[in-house]
Order: C-alpha cells, then sequence, then structure tokens
C-alpha cells in the first residue's frame, strides 16, 4: 500500500498536483498498517491518518471514524494513535460518521473533555444535536458545555474574522472572464478532481495564470485575482474550486481543496459571487482600472478603500452584502447558515434569547400594499410570506431536491463534504 501510494504520489507531483485522496480501501490498509506500523514510518502514517482522508461522509471517512472509534472501546490499538489522538482526530472530520463515537466518548470520564472541545468546534451535527441535548437533560457534565458552547456560537468566534489590512499580489486579466476560462467544458471529466482540473484554468484566455500565481505566491505573497468582469456563463462551482485552488490557502485536515482568497471585479457574476461567499472566499467588487499584474495593493476593509503600498488609494469598496465577513469567518455562507441554526437551537434548549453574535442580513423593506411578481410570490410561500424581494436573503423550505447530470460526482462530493447522509426533503433527484 505504502509502495503504491508513493509512486502515484510521485506521477501527480510531477504534474504539479498532490496525490488524491485515500480511497475506503487504501485507509482499511493504513488502518492496518497504524496497528503494527513498519519501522521509520511512523510520520508519514500519521500525516495520511490526519491530512489525506476526506472528511465529512466520504466512504474512507467512515473506515477512519470507524477505526478511531474501535480505539476509544479498545477494540483497536495502536502505538501512534492513544484515545485523547483519537477523540481529537475524530474533531477535525467536520461531522457524519465522527459524531456518533464522540458523543459516546461523552460519557467516559477519561475522554469526556476532550470529546466536548472536539464537538464544540463542530456544526455538521444533525441528529447528534439531540443526543448531545439528551445528555446535557440527564445531567452530563461535558453535554452540558457542548450546548453552551453552542448556544455562545464558539465555533465561529474561534475563528479568525477578515483582516483589518489584507496584503496581495494582483494577477489581472483584462476585459470579461467567464466561467468557461475558469473551468473549460472539455476538462468538464475531471472537475471533481480539483487539483487536476484547475491545471485547465485558463488555458485559453488567460495561458500565463497558474505559473504568474505560483511564481507570486513562491515569492511570499498572498495573490488577488482580479478582473473588470468576472465569473459569468453558466454557474460553475469547479469555476470558484479553480481559482481558489491557485490562490487560496489550505484547509487543514480537507485534502485537494482550498479556501479564502480573495477576487475583486469590476463587476463580478451574481451566480460566481454566491459560489465564492460558499466557498468561504472573499469576493470583493472594486473599481480595478487602476491596477495591474504584480502590483501590491492593501486592502483596508475597515476603511473601505484599496491602496498601493504608498498609501495611495486606488479604489473604494464596502463589504457586501453585510453578512460577508461572518461568512468568511465561519469558512462560507453554508457553514454560516448550518452554524447558525445549530446556536439558534442550542439557545432554545437551554432557554436563552436570540443571540447577537451574528450580523443580521440587511433586507429590502416590505412597503404598505407591496406588489409581488409570481416568482418573488413562489419563493415566498416556500418562506411563509406573501413575497419576497430582490436582495433579500430568506431560506425557504425545500421540497424536492434536483440535479443534472455533468453536476452529479461534484454534487456527491459537495454534499459528502457537508456530511449529509440523507435529504429530508419529500423528493430527491439525481441522475448521473
Amino acid at each position: 500500500m505504502i509502495d503504491a501510494y508513493l509512486m502515484h504520489e510521485k506521477e501527480r507531483n510531477a504534474q504539479g498536483i498532490p496525490a488524491l485522496p485515500l480511497n475506503a480501501e487504501q485507509t482499511r490498509e493504513l488502518c492496518k498498517l497504524l496497528q503494527n506500523p513498519p519501522a521509520g514510518k511512523d510520520a508519514f502514517l500519521l500525516n495520511l491518518l490526519k491530512e489525506r482522508i476526506s472528511p465529512g461522509v466520504d466512504p474512507a471517512a467512515e473506515v477512519k471514524a470507524d477505526f478511531l472509534a474501535k480505539i476509544l472501546t479498545g477494540a483497536a490499538k495502536s502505538k501512534l494513535v492513544s484515545k485523547k489522538d483519537a477523540v481529537q482526530i475524530l474533531g477535525t472530520m467536520l461531522g457524519g460518521y465522527n459524531v456518533a463515537p464522540l458523543v459516546a466518548a461523552l460519557k467516559d470520564k477519561e475522554l469526556a473533555d476532550d470529546a466536548a472541545k472536539a464537538l464544540s468546534g463542530m456544526t455538521l451535527v444533525y441528529g447528534g444535536f439531540d443526543e448531545v441535548a439528551a445528555l446535557a437533560s440527564a445531567g452530563n457534565a461535558a453535554a452540558k458545555k457542548v450546548l453552551k458552547s453552542w448556544a455562545d456560537a464558539e465555533w465561529f468566534t474561534n475563528r479568525k474574522g477578515v483582516p483589518d489590512t489584507i496584503k496581495v499580489k494582483v494577477y489581472k486579466v483584462d476585459g470579461e472572464i467567464n466561467t468557461d476560462d475558469f473551468s473549460p467544458a472539455g476538462d468538464a471529466w475531471s472537475r471533481p478532481d480539483i487539483p487536476l482540473h484547475a491545471l485547465a484554468m485558463g488555458k485559453t484566455r488567460f495561458k500565463d495564470g497558474n505559473a504568474t500565481i505560483a511564481q507570486f505566491r513562491k515569492e511570499g505573497f498572498q495573490v488577488a485575482f482580479v478582473g473588470d468582469v468576472v465569473g459569468t456563463g453558466s454557474s460553475r462551482k469547479s469555476a470558484c474550486n479553480s481559482v481558489l485552488w491557485a490562490i487560496g490557502n489550505d484547509i487543514p485536515c480537507v485534502p485537494n481543496k482550498k479556501t479564502a482568497g480573495v477576487i475583486i471585479g469590476g463587476v463580478i457574476a451574481p451566480i460566481f459571487f454566491n459560489t465564492a461567499q460558499d466557498s468561504g472566499a472573499l469576493p470583493l467588487k472594486a473599481d480595478v482600472t487602476a491596477m495591474k499584474t504584480g502590483d501590491v495593493i492593501v486592502i483596508n476593509a475597515k476603511k473601505g478603500e484599496i491602496t498601493d503600498e504608498k498609501g495611495k488609494v486606488l479604489s473604494k469598496l464596502t463589504l457586501a452584502p453585510n453578512t460577508l465577513a461572518d461568512e468568511f469567518r465561519a469558512g462560507g455562507r453554508i457553514p454560516l447558515i448550518i452554524g447558525r441554526a445549530v446556536t439558534e437551537r442550542a439557545r432554545k434548549a437551554l432557554g436563552m434569547g436570540p443571540t447577537t453574535v451574528f450580523t443580521l442580513p440587511d433586507n429590502p423593506k416590505v412597503k404598505a400594499k407591496q406588489g409581488f411578481s409570481l416568482a418573488q410570490k413562489m419563493v415566498g410561500k416556500a418562506c411563509g410570506v406573501k413575497g419576497i424581494l430582490p436582495g433579500t436573503a430568506c431560506e425557504p423550505k425545500m421540497t424536492t431536491v434536483g440535479s443534472q447530470d455533468t453536476t452529479g460526482p461534484m454534487t456527491a462530493d459537495e454534499l459528502t463534504e457537508l456530511a449529509c447522509l440523507k435529504f429530508l426533503s419529500p423528493m430527491f433527484m439525481q441522475s448521473f
């Protein structure tokens, strides 16, 4: 297994990309090796366990969680992974298969505090919430700690927000950049493999893109992707994935995916903007005419301006929508929505009032005798109101989930990472 993995890693590194995450079969082999490690391979095997297995409900994550659960119960032993280590590693797996063993560990005096710490930082707990709440009601001190932490939104407040100033080096493409420039249709087959697909970014429109950005990063700069008009065309998550692979930061314990990149556009297409929000990026709309590739600029989010290194103002900006800073801090708009819901549930369970930690969306006000279009009424019906005005942040009730074939594998990967084991909607349709 080690030889085969190293050979695969070498082939991928020759293309300038990391190895694929381990699959379920490789993870099974890894778990066997961890119980009887070959000499000199300790650090290598631990790194594979911690960093090279996709989290959530990936099939390999199920094998990993099962192995770590067995360490906790004593059914498996490894000199490299103690019970405390197992709890800590389970806490990095975002949600899904890791929740049950962590909830069980709340009842173990020796591990309860570590398990509480691990669960406190997680929000993709779904049904696990009720189990923690039930334990807390029954007087379990560690479960009470978790519930209080969720109620105080520590999963959010312990994360870094948008820095007051961000110094970046510009990579700029003039004119309009559409999603096919970022994620060419001819390379659709490789979209679920983010690093491999990212090699095709800009191959017809900005061929020097990947190499130039990589060079700037080698010089020690954070890079901002800048364009006049960014992300028009079809809604491709893969387009955002490719941009972030070039300019973003690694996500601890989540292989082959990046987040937190800065994208600046004179205009950013709405769906691309939303996708960037969901991915934990920082999309900013500002006049970019004074910026060119190689410029070092300073983004001052507090003052709402972009300057050159000497302080000359190049452009003005506002963080919009007003929830953007919260979305960035939470690691994306979707983690924020899910996390806020967990915090609300925890506060209700503890009899506490609404939290003031989050920025509430600044929604347009409905006027007296407000008229609505049919589309606005349809969304309104799903939100329990008469209609929804443009620019409103809302959470409609979903009764049908559908996804067409070309996005099938990518959709599956996204759901896996969100630790989604089932849909609560009455109807779900997916073609592959």
